[in-house]
């Protein structure tokens, strides 16, 4: 039990573990947003020097988590004002002008919790080669981002990395920008399915259920990089921590088994729709 520790990718949550009493985490600041007529919670956490890194256990960046509870609602006015918000923050994480964007859809289609990335994808305005083909006219258009899509799989259906994938596509295709979209672990089960988180540090595919693999940063591809993650799992053993506050009671075989809503079908289903919705607004793919 004493290798018992809390997952979770979410930088909120990491600040979280700080305790409520507001103490001040050298390299770290945090400011919150609340939209009270949408109940849209903003909370930017940006991680300044690598001291901060080191106490909230994430690299360098700044990191934008958005909380709706109505995100497991089946209601589609909400959650398309939930996609013009994201798509503000997607735009000023990028910057403005017209770009070449790679988007990455990490995860495993065939395992629903992992499936967000790959969903996100399917429902992509891809341009990039109707434009290398007919020029932005096509689209009635004097600009636009061209807009290009890859779902790598996982290790375990390709042999492959997916670092090593989407490195050989960054090279051959150059593109400014990659987003990368992927299911994460959280903390609270409170969050699973009702949060969405944006960062400009990256991410490391697999991370959030333990396993490490290559992460897809600047640093490595060599292009600036925007993860989008939406926590789709919570750690067993944190339930249980959390309704007993006994470490004792975890079971040594609860190590690595996660937990994840029995209606997690519709929930991917509906997030990846305001998630990709969210992207072609802000890349203007045909919209």
């Amino acid at each position: 039990m004493d290798r018992f520790q809390v997952r979770t990718d979410l930088a909120l949550e990491a600040r979280e573990s700080f305790g409520e009493d507001h103490v001040e985490i050298r390299g770290v600041s945090i400011h919150e947003d609340y939209d009270k007529e949408r109940d849209i919670r903003v909370t930017r956490v940006h991680i300044e020097t690598e001291n901060g890194a080191k106490a909230m256990g994430k690299p360098v960046g700044e990191y934008l988590t958005l909380e709706a509870p109505g995100l497991s609602e089946e209601d589609e006015d909400y959650h398309r004002e939930v996609s013009e918000v994201l798509a503000q923050y997607i735009q000023e994480l990028m910057g403005e002008g017209e770009q070449s964007v790679l988007v990455v859809g990490l995860g495993n289609r065939d395992v629903t919790p992992d499936a967000l990335g790959p969903q996100v994808v399917n429902n992509l305005m891809i341009t990039r080669h109707i434009i290398r083909e007919y020029g932005v006219r096509a689209f009635g258009k004097e600009q636009m981002n061209q807009v290009s899509a890859i779902v790598p799989g996982v290790m375990a259906q390709t042999g492959m990395e997916t670092f090593e994938i989407v490195k050989g596509i960054v090279e051959e295709t150059h593109p400014d920008w990659v987003i990368a979209i992927d299911a994460l672990a959280a903390r609270s089960s409170k969050r699973l399915n009702r949060t969405i988180q944006l960062c400009d540090a990256g991410i490391n595919p697999g991370s959030g259920v333990g396993n490490h693999r290559n992460g897809l940063t600047r640093e490595n591809l060599g292009v600036p990089i925007l993860a989008i993650g939406v926590p789709t799992v919570v750690d067993a053993a944190t339930i249980i921590y959390d309704a007993t506050g006994d470490r004792s009671r975890i079971a040594p075989n609860l190590n690595g088994m996660f937990v994840t809503p029995k209606n997690v079908d519709e929930m991917i289903k509906r997030l990846s729709y305001t998630i990709s919705e969210a992207i072609n607004i802000a890349l203007d793919a045909g919209w």
